[in-house]
């Protein structure tokens, strides 16, 4: 047996409860793939990225829904050494992929370090999407898990001031007929850490010049939220799946005012008319 068949074979094995099932549990649960779907599928280089392309691959194979995929890489810049990282690992997991250069990295490099980041995210998503419409796609895939939904969460109440989440699917504002989806949203992290060391794979981290250029001063917020939710989960191993939950359970009679559409609602708004 080839080594991805071996890697394939572990994701309906070994991690069939922990990574499988989530990943269809989610595609069901949320209604992510359909037929005759063409899927845009984003390869960063990282483990999340890789492991959506094999679940991918391994639900045309033998999942009900008949779709299309189509694995793509985009270059913002990386270094050499990353990029044939990423070509190696493509090809020892038996992932076609199609590369496309972008020079997003040059763009934002003289950009103060509090907006790069924002902008660099936003100048990836145009790419993605007129990449997703030059190949007739109507959905594209990212690897977003579990742990990005609640940490995006956190983020969003202590330095956003509002409650809000990753959503497991949605509709593009700028490019109609465009639908982002996330496969990977019920899959923890460490499940995905596990099947990495299982089968031995090395992944690029972060590629991000900025990143590279600050490892011993990396202080970001999200990584502040790891940490946090890891020392939260010492006192309550299930702090995690409550935050999760707590999205999908709001009582709108216990909260102070909504945002639907940009539009706001106050409590007060109708409280005399109770």
């Amino acid at each position: 047996m080839k080594q991805y068949q071996e890697i394939e074979r572990s994701i309906i094995t070994k991690f069939r409860k922990d990574i499988w099932h989530n990943f269809v549990k989610a595609i069901n649960d949320y209604e992510l793939i359909k037929d005759n779907d063409q899927i845009m599928v984003c390869i960063s280089g990282g483990k999340d990225s890789f492991l959506l392309a094999k679940c991918i691959q391994e639900l045309i194979k033998h999942g009900k829904v008949k779709f299309t995929a189509h694995y793509v890489v985009m270059d913002p810049g990386y270094k050499p050494v990353n990029r044939q990282l990423i070509v190696e690992n493509a090809q020892n997991l038996n992932i076609p992929i199609e590369i496309f250069n972008s020079n997003i990295f040059e763009s934002v490099s003289n950009i103060e370090n509090n907006m790069a980041c924002y902008l660099c995210a936003r100048m990836r998503r145009g790419y993605l999407y007129n990449k997703a419409k030059e190949l007739g796609c109507n959905k594209i895939a990212l690897g977003h898990h579990f742990n990005d939904v609640i940490e995006t969460t956190l983020l969003s109440m202590f330095y956003g001031s509002e409650i809000k989440t990753m959503m497991p699917k949605l509709h593009s504002d700028n490019y109609p007929g465009l639908e982002l989806i996330r496969p990977l949203y019920l899959v923890r992290e460490e499940a995905i850490l596990a099947w990495k060391k299982y089968n031995d794979l090395t992944f690029l981290n972060c590629a991000c010049r900025f990143t590279e250029n600050n490892l011993e001063n990396n202080t970001s917020k999200r990584k502040e939220i790891k940490e946090l939710i890891k020392n939260l989960k010492k006192i309550n191993p299930d702090i995690d799946y409550n935050i999760f939950k707590s999205l999908d359970n709001i009582n709108l009679n216990c909260v102070l005012g909504v945002k639907e559409n940009g539009q706001y609602k106050s409590f007060l708004n109708d409280y005399d008319q109770k």
